[in-house]
């Protein structure tokens, strides 16, 4: 067994078995050094605050005290609806001392959307901000739903029957210790982003733990000396995996800033906090690009990371130019955490080839399958799958209530997961993303991802961003259709749509050029920034493509 096998030995025992103990994985073992930072906070309106491994010990310990005595136990689902702040970190940390499983609720949802994963879920509690209160159906309470608001100034947002969380916090008896769990318990249950039908319920087991450390010590590379901040929500997978779990198994300090992105903010906290080791989605660096941000010495970054949507080589080329270091590229999905990286960890760092996502990292082993479940050879175009026999860490156990969807997850023989995505593999191990499966545009007999067509767009001037699909057409069963967010100083017109098309030919393929453009102010994305090309390719190609 190699180095690598040994440490994937070593992160399976240590989240196995029948006595794992998730709140001293993730804060206590680190709260023994009373100013052991685990949080640095900033929100819009200028609170501040850092938050300690040790109060944070305290404070989740009183609050589970609370949570037990209203009836919450093992296995009993809590729901939070909360945005980024020292109340979510207690409040999670609270749910883990019981045993209990977390809901995430994201902080844009609506009511329908948080009806439907409260009642999905079968919570029993919610905690919500009082800017959220407002979106909890009043059905829900009636129903018997406990809600406990984080009252704002003077007792704002708390409604007649709710708990006030600083109220019972401050008044709680601590619960001692936190329950043991096996590795095989539910400790979350989160619902995927549902661009397609309904969103499904993923049960994430205790044994998770395992690979998203992995993730953050391959792929992340975070070190003691770093200072980290995952830009991403944790309402969704990658900030909840990455940017509040990692770090903290790690006994890392995260940063969290409670506001809208904004390119000036998003430099000065690089700045302010000295931030090294950088994550983020795609969206958020084609948004300092395109508002013009540029880098230098006064930053002190070592390593940059996407995930959510693949990168295009543009960002990666403006990333390296102004901040001296490249983007690399992840891959990764709500039911398995990060299984393809450009590694960042010294072992495991490899050549970055443009346009590809990297390769399987240690504890998976991706592969390409056709439709039959037969694995594919470099350069040939399929189905990207983990070969389940020979991913250590693979945890996937299904989506809640759901057997017919799970079972479409797997080949027939259960050999493979499927990730619904469409990619190719050289003959080096590197994976090059082609769009999701139903994404790809079969046009006058040849399949088009959308991702390379799109990587093309954006190396025009104009464009800010873009988004492919496939639109109808009697001829060729589908055209290209571009939807094209312009960049200020630009604006539509025939004349542009030409200087894109010959741009397409002459870069990627005479075939694969846009037949149709839609100009937009902006492109339909989920909460977690992936763009919605289903409601695109709901809007065809009726439109004369100016607004």
């Amino acid at each position: 067994m190699g180095a690598a096998g040994a440490g994937i030995m070593a992160l399976l025992d240590a989240y196995t078995g029948t006595n794992v103990n998730v709140a001293e994985k993730i804060c206590d073992r680190y709260a023994r050094v009373p100013e052991r930072i685990a949080l640095f906070y900033e929100d819009e309106s200028g609170r501040a605050e850092r938050v300690t491994f040790r109060e944070l010990q305290e404070q989740s310990a009183a609050f589970a005290g609370f949570l037990r005595a209203i009836g919450v136990g093992k296995g009993d689902r809590v729901a939070g609806l909360l945005p980024k702040g020292p109340e979510l970190l207690v409040t999670v940390l609270a749910v883990w001392r019981l045993g209990a499983v977390y809901v995430p609720l994201f902080t844009a949802f609506g009511p329908d959307a948080v009806a439907y994963r409260v009642r999905g879920s079968r919570a029993k509690v919610l905690v919500a901000g009082a800017e959220q209160r407002g979106k909890v159906p009043a059905d829900l309470v009636a129903d018997g739903l406990m809600v406990v608001t984080v009252a704002g100034p003077r007792g704002r947002g708390i409604e007649r029957g709710d708990f006030s969380f600083h109220h019972e916090l401050a008044r709680a008896t601590p619960v001692p210790s936190p329950e043991p769990l096996s590795g095989d318990d539910p400790m979350i249950l989160l619902y995927t982003s549902g661009t397609t039908g309904n969103p499904k319920a993923v049960v994430v087991p205790v044994k998770a733990l395992a690979a998203f450390e992995a993730y953050m010590r391959f792929g992340l590379d975070l070190r003691d000396e770093d200072a980290f901040w995952n830009v991403a929500d944790p309402g969704w997978a990658y900030g909840l995996y990455y940017g509040l779990i990692g770090p903290l198994l790690l006994g890392k300090a995260t940063l969290w800033y409670n506001g809208r992105f904004d390119p000036k903010v998003a430099l000065r906290l690089l700045e302010d906090y000295r931030v090294t080791n950088w994550a983020a989605a795609p969206t958020a660096f084609r948004a300092l690009r395109a508002a013009g941000a540029t880098g230098g010495d006064r930053y002190s970054l070592r390593v940059i990371s996407s995930a959510g949507e693949p990168l295009n080589p543009e960002v990666m080329d403006w990333a390296r130019r102004e901040f001296g270091v490249p983007i690399h590229d992840h891959y990764g999905q709500t039911e398995l955490g990060m299984v393809i990286n450009n590694h960042h960890h010294p072992d495991w760092a490899r050549e970055l080839k443009p346009g590809s996502m990297g390769l399987s990292m240690p504890g998976f082993r991706a592969a390409i399958v056709d439709d039959e479940g037969r694995e594919l050879g470099p350069g040939q175009e399929g189905h990207l799958a983990i070969d389940v026999t020979q991913s250590p860490l693979f945890w996937f156990r299904g989506y809640e209530g759901n057997p017919e969807a799970t079972r479409s997850r797997f080949t027939p023989d259960g050999r493979y997961y499927l990730t619904g995505d469409d990619a190719s593999m050289d003959e080096d191990g590197y994976f090059y993303f082609s769009g999701r499966s139903d994404d790809i545009i079969l046009s006058a007999g040849y399949r088009i991802g959308p991702f390379e067509v799109e990587n093309v767009l954006l190396t025009h001037p104009a464009v800010a961003e873009c988004a492919v699909v496939g639109a109808p057409d009697e001829l060729r069963g589908e055209i290209i259709q571009a939807f094209v967010v312009l960049r200020p100083g630009y604006a539509p017109s025939p004349e542009l749509e030409d200087e894109l098309r010959q741009l397409v030919r002459s870069r990627l393929a005479a075939h694969a050029y846009p037949r149709a453009f839609v100009f937009v102010r902006e492109l339909p994305k989920t909460p977690s920034g992936k763009i919605q090309r289903y409601l695109l390719r709901k809007a065809g190609s009726s439109r004369d493509g100016r607004q």
